[in-house]
């Protein structure tokens, strides 16, 4: 034990440049540092550091134990991290980013029960279609879509939603309802991004596959603007099935090519460190991981 703790006290001296320094941060003397750190060379038999009266440098051999020593260290503090994190509840601001289509019922059923049983929890959510910066945001975990390349943030896969085509039934009776995908491309498009075209690739009976380049007569760069230029009868869009399934059953908006049948579109909770979470992020990922998989 401490030899571990002379370890520690090592590290501490690299990362701060001296023995004074470190003394300082330990609530120690220099010389009881300077002491310990000559134990520590007595007892690996090796010269850790290169001392003269301006500064310490480490030798080859200090170098390399000093990254062993570090990571000793981390480890020790992500374990002792982990212990207070399993005795907490979830406490403090909980801050939430999500894409736009979340913004109704989606987020508020699934962490409304964990707002009521935590009373010293509170949230911000913030509701962005374009992803943010977690760590310049301070966000806490996003929901996102779609493939995740950031490989600096830790994706969480959740589950996949199904995409549909619809448009209200005023367009399809005045435009017609079509039958094959080939009839798709005479329709009045509307896109979720702003390019004024895009590509569409339908899966069929049988394993057939046709992909399409629509022209998008409206984009929109925001999920709920191009639902709402849908329900008023401007064309077709392409809407993730548990956002619009009330619309559906209620007959405000109509699926087509119920034969044919898209990619489905991959749910991830994303947060910015792969260390050990506060207690109020691991709760609200465990929330919406239920409450996602069984939308």
């Amino acid at each position: 034990m401490e030899q571990l703790k002379r370890m520690a006290l090592f590290a501490m001296v690299v990362e701060r440049g001296s023995m004074v320094a470190a003394a300082g941060a330990m609530g120690m003397t220099a010389s009881a540092v300077s002491q310990q750190i000559r134990r520590l060379e007595e007892a690996t038999g090796v010269t850790l550091l290169h001392r003269t009266t301006r500064k310490l440098t480490l030798t080859e051999a200090g170098a390399q134990f000093y990254e062993s020593c570090r990571q000793i260290v981390e480890l020790a503090e992500q374990a002792a991290q982990r212990l207070a994190e399993q005795r907490d509840a979830p406490v403090g601001e909980l801050r939430v980013a999500a894409p736009v289509g979340f913004s109704g019922p989606l987020l508020s059923e699934a962490l409304a029960p964990l707002l009521s049983a935590h009373p010293g929890l509170s949230l911000s959510l913030f509701f962005h279609d374009e992803p943010i910066d977690l760590i310049e945001s301070r966000i806490d975990l996003a929901i996102r879509v779609g493939r995740q390349e950031d490989s600096s943030l830790v994706a969480r896969y959740v589950t996949d939603w199904r995409m549909i085509l619809c448009a209200a039934p005023a367009y399809l009776a005045r435009a017609g309802l079509p039958v094959e995908p080939s009839q798709l491309l005479k329709l009045d498009w509307i896109g979720l991004h702003l390019e004024r075209s895009q590509h569409l690739t339908l899966h069929g009976p049988g394993g057939v596959q046709q992909r399409l380049r629509l022209e998008m007569r409206i984009s929109c760069n925001n999920i709920l603007a191009s639902r709402q230029f849908t329900l008023a009868g401007m064309g077709v869009s392409l809407q993730p099935e548990p956002e619009v399934r009330e619309l559906l059953a209620r007959g405000e908006l109509l699926p087509l090519l119920p034969d044919w049948h898209l990619e489905p579109i991959g749910l991830h909770i994303v947060t910015p460190r792969r260390d050990a979470q506060p207690a109020k992020v691991r709760y609200a990922i465990e929330t919406l991981r239920r409450h996602l998989v069984s939308a």
